[in-house]
């Protein structure tokens, strides 16, 4: 049995959701180990919300430099570090750990080859799923059992939820929708007016009022959709990664391109309608069975790439009416479900 470990997942924000239940499947099989994570300091406010662990370790940052994580790490003397990323850097940072046993991904999973040499341990991994299975896949080789998906995020107490219901004018509990238009890619971006229509739909179909959400530089973007939505959508306020969390925790809906605040929502057990291009969501969409993509991956020749080769993105290609009716779809389980 391991009794300290360190996890190695430096970003980014989806991508650190989807390491978080093989987190959570150590912390089960290992409930008195040390649980420690290193993480990109851009990224650390997540792990703040995942109370299981021990530790939680920023590299990068004025105060967090390189060598001076290295040696906080030595001193921490960890049984197994295993590097979740697949990256040089990061497997760099599991062996410089010092932990008696580094593991890491099978060389032909690696998203940089050469990180293999930094691995002492590199169990048969699952390449060709989510890659939560992936992820969850190296613990076997330490006795971990397949466990169910669990993501241990324990969102804030935030008042941001109200104001959204007051923006809406809904009260009480009333029931809203999320939309989120931003995307860290131009090509993982659908277009802003077409969300408008979605918008519109929930609310005339389904009886749902929107809430944009916006991140930084995206007001604008959040503003065009709800011009577009004909009334039936308003801007969220200005949201920090907790008050998104509180707000995914109460949403009956959330719509988006395939995005870390749409990771989120789906850990948190949302209804999910993922609109997808260059990624595939069979291996990065959300996971329960429920949930909906509507996807251009088998059509697009840019795939994981950040800028489209194409004079227009393929997620151009799909139209309103195909995330209407998935959100038909999805809404309707809901139903099904109550």
């Amino acid at each position: 049995m391991a009794r300290s470990i360190l996890i190695v997942r430096l970003g980014a924000l989806g991508d650190l959701v989807h390491a978080l239940p093989a987190a959570a499947a150590m912390r089960a099989a290992w409930p008195d180990a040390r649980i420690d994570w290193v993480v990109d300091a851009r990224y650390r406010a997540l792990l703040g919300f995942v109370p299981m662990l021990n530790r939680v370790i920023v590299v990068g940052g004025a105060d967090a430099s390189w060598w001076n994580v290295v040696g906080d790490l030595r001193r921490q003397r960890y049984d197994l570090a295993i590097d979740l990323q697949g990256l040089m850097k990061s497997a760099a940072i599991a062996r410089l750990s010092g932990a008696r046993t580094v593991a890491g991904f099978a060389t032909a999973a690696l998203r940089e080859k050469p990180a293999s040499l930094f691995y002492g341990v590199q169990p048969p991994t699952d390449n060709g799923g989510h890659v939560i299975a992936k992820n969850l896949s190296i613990l076997r080789a330490f006795g971990v059992p397949d466990a169910t998906w669990t993501f241990p995020l324990v969102p804030p107490v935030s008042a941001v939820t109200d104001e959204v219901r007051a923006r809406l004018g809904l009260s009480g509990n009333g029931r809203f929708a999320i939309i989120n238009p931003g995307a860290g890619w131009p090509n993982k971006k659908w277009p802003p007016d077409r969300f408008g229509k979605i918008a519109r739909h929930l609310s005339e179909r389904h009886q749902l009022r929107s809430s944009v959400l916006w991140g930084p530089g995206e007001q604008g973007l959040a503003d065009q959709v709800v011009s577009a939505s004909g009334g039936s959508a308003e801007a969220a306020p200005p949201t920090g990664l907790g008050d998104m969390l509180a707000l995914c925790r109460d949403a009956a809906l959330f719509v988006a391109g395939d995005t870390g605040p749409m990771q989120l929502a789906a850990a948190l057990g949302v209804p999910v309608v993922g609109i997808f291009g260059p990624t595939n969501p069979a291996r990065n969409g959300p996971w329960s069975g429920r949930d909906r993509c509507v996807s251009r991956f088998d059509e697009c020749e840019c795939h994981h790439k950040r800028a489209c080769r194409r004079a227009a993105a393929c997620l151009e290609e799909i139209s309103v009416d195909e995330v209407v009716n998935a959100v038909d779809q999805r809404l309707e389980q809901e139903t099904d479900r109550g």
